[in-house]
């Protein structure tokens, strides 16, 4: 079991369900969208989709040059309804859970968000920041718009 805090998010995207689990799991679409500010950029993006499997992400804020990397193992997939997987940020070795339900109801698809294990409140505010900025990337991305746009 995990301990700390949990966030929670809900965000509801005009697409199919399937198309929205298969961004947070194809290497290429998650390049374009998971960054936690609209500027930055994702410059590496692993995912190795099974049970037990490396997922890795790099985001790149290009105004400071800095980067910022986690990652974890896959923990549970169940296309394309459920996926939760264990994250940790290269700088900090705290290890956390997110998990993800997605439920589309005629056509639209929405996406619940619980970010297990996280330090303490001001862990949580930033990291409802960071996911806020992430799924609104993910939001442009769906509708086309891409990155920039």
């Amino acid at each position: 079991m995990i301990e700390g805090r949990t966030l929670q998010i809900e965000r509801t995207y005009q697409a199919p369900v399937q198309r929205v689990f298969d961004a947070w799991t194809s290497e290429e679409v998650m390049r374009r969208w998971f960054h936690g500010e609209h500027a930055w950029e994702t410059t590496e993006a692993q995912v190795d989709l099974r049970l037990g499997g490396a997922v890795r992400v790099v985001m790149r804020d290009p105004g400071k040059d800095v980067e910022y990397g986690g990652g974890g193992h896959y923990t549970e997939i169940d296309p394309p309804t459920r996926l939760a997987f264990t994250w940790t940020w290269d700088s900090e070795g705290r290890e956390t859970l997110i998990e993800l339900d997605f439920e589309e109801v005629d056509g639209a698809t929405t996406v619940r968000l619980t970010h297990n294990g996280l330090r303490d409140e001001e862990s949580v505010s930033s990291h409802e920041g960071g996911w806020n900025n992430c799924l609104a990337n993910l939001g442009r991305e769906l509708e086309g718009a891409g990155p920039g746009n």
